[in-house]
């Protein structure tokens, strides 16, 4: 809690933990205090009321950097993907159809939000990470299964994980477990012995 010039207390929504003491000089911001990354309290001349006062020690915030579509980074085998998904309709079954491409494919859901789309009663947007990256042979199929099954599939990025946690693989997921059934397909459809 840094504090501020200025009169009177108003709680202060921002995008940010250090907007609301950026934009303005002190005197202008009309409040006493703010919460504020201890980073703020030097870059804006703060002075320290109270440290400590979060209410979770282990509270993480995630910050976004959004731009035009472009190269993908390169997969570290400790990445998430994050995606928008839209159901097909509201009728019995639908979110598990969607889940199901993951599962089948053992893609980990680290995090999935819903919210109304809007446009009629029983239609829902999933924000999804994904444990994995889109060049990933699973991720990939993952990918393909959704667009098969579901209206809208946005992808919005595969990128490394804060916590740097590998992602765990299972048994028949991995990449060469993927090109083996797909050799193995070929050759069934080719007449092949297998």
């Amino acid at each position: 809690l840094a504090a501020l010039a200025g009169g009177g207390t108003r709680p202060a929504d921002a995008a940010s933990a250090a907007v609301p003491v950026a934009p303005l000089p002190a005197d202008d911001l009309g409040f006493d205090a703010a919460l504020v990354p201890p980073a703020a309290v030097p870059h804006y001349g703060l002075r320290v009321l109270a440290e400590g006062v979060a209410d979770n020690p282990h509270a993480v915030t995630r910050f976004v950097v959004v731009g035009r579509p472009g190269e993908v980074p390169a997969p570290t085998g400790a990445d998430k993907t994050t995606l928008v998904v839209h159901l097909p309709s509201n009728e019995a079954g639908a979110l598990l159809t969607m889940l199901e491409q993951f599962a089948a494919r053992g893609v980990n859901l680290s995090r999935i939000e819903s919210r109304p789309i809007g446009d009629s009663l029983g239609r829902y947007s999933f924000s999804i990470d994904a444990e994995g990256h889109i060049a990933e042979e699973r991720m990939g199929e993952a990918f393909m299964g959704l667009h098969r099954v579901c209206p809208l599939v946005r992808y919005l990025g595969s990128y490394p994980r804060a916590d740097a946690k590998v992602t765990d693989v299972h048994l028949g997921t991995a990449d060469p477990d993927f090109r083996t059934a797909r050799d193995w397909l070929r050759t069934v459809r080719g007449g092949g012995t297998v």
